[in-house]
């Protein structure tokens, strides 16, 4: 299914309501061991061409303005200036210098991100545009260029990485703009660091839905599933240096917390 602008954003502002991995048409993660190689590929949906960025609405906090990294941090060291570099507007990954992370912490959102996987493409697999878009600095939507590119299902782009495979495989070809919209509920947990209550994700990839209110079974991991570990209500986003110049812009988030 495809949606315009205005029919993603209201489809993402009524994800509130929880529904089960089958009710999605997904497969549930704990049905396959983690990247099964046999695990069913998504069907491939032409989403259509980039047309333009998204304007960040009135209530939004722009995450990266297409100038300055002064609004995010080096992963690894708090303290230290973002090691990427800003390249005709976008943010772009320089490889080996590690992940970036927002300077402000976040639970409750709806993001919007820009991204694009270099071209022309090298190699293939997990090895070809790969980073990522960990919510909380735990919970990862994989960023892959999974255009005409095959992996494991619950590895290519889209996907709740290791847990569930994106619906349909959305992607356009490696050069070219691609937008997720995230909605992202943060997990509860009572006074005792007890879970209460799991995260949950919705994303549309260009236009098309590709997670719906999925329940995540706990942080995402290559090869594991690690159980939830009580944190704080916030934490800061993080985008991944998988060692490819991937590029990200027009970034911005609406927080969410106290909407139903």
């Amino acid at each position: 299914m495809r949606f315009s602008t205005g029919q993603a954003l209201s489809i993402l502002l009524a994800a509130g309501a929880t529904m089960s991995a089958d009710a999605a048409g997904a497969q549930p993660s704990k049905d396959w061991p983690i990247h099964s190689v046999d695990r069913l590929k998504p069907r491939v949906v032409d989403p259509g061409p980039y047309t333009a960025p998204l304007p960040a609405p009135s209530d939004a906090i722009v995450l990266f303005d297409g100038r300055s990294l002064e609004g995010w941090r080096s992963e690894s060291a708090a303290n230290n200036p973002a090691p990427w570099r800003v390249v005709g507007g976008a943010m772009q990954v320089v490889p080996g210098s590690g992940g970036v992370a927002t300077a402000g912490s976040y639970g409750d959102i709806q993001l919007h991100i820009e991204w694009m996987a270099p071209d022309p493409p090298a190699r293939s697999g997990q090895d070809r545009g790969n980073s990522g878009v960990f919510l909380m600095g735990r919970y990862e939507v994989q960023v892959l260029d999974s255009y005409r590119n095959d992996t494991y299902a619950d590895g290519q782009s889209g996907a709740i990485y290791g847990q569930y495979p994106p619906l349909v495989n959305a992607n356009r070809p490696p050069g070219q703009w691609q937008t997720y919209d995230i909605v992202f509920r943060r997990p509860r947990f009572d006074a005792q660091g007890r879970l209460e209550r799991p995260a949950r994700m919705t994303v549309i990839h260009n236009g098309v839905l590709i997670q719906d209110a999925v329940e995540l079974t706990g942080p995402t991991g290559h090869y594991e599933r690690p159980p939830y570990e009580a944190h704080p209500d916030e934490l800061p986003i993080t985008l991944q240096d998988h060692g490819h110049p991937v590029r990200f812009r027009n970034m911005w988030l609406r927080r969410l917390e106290g909407v139903p």
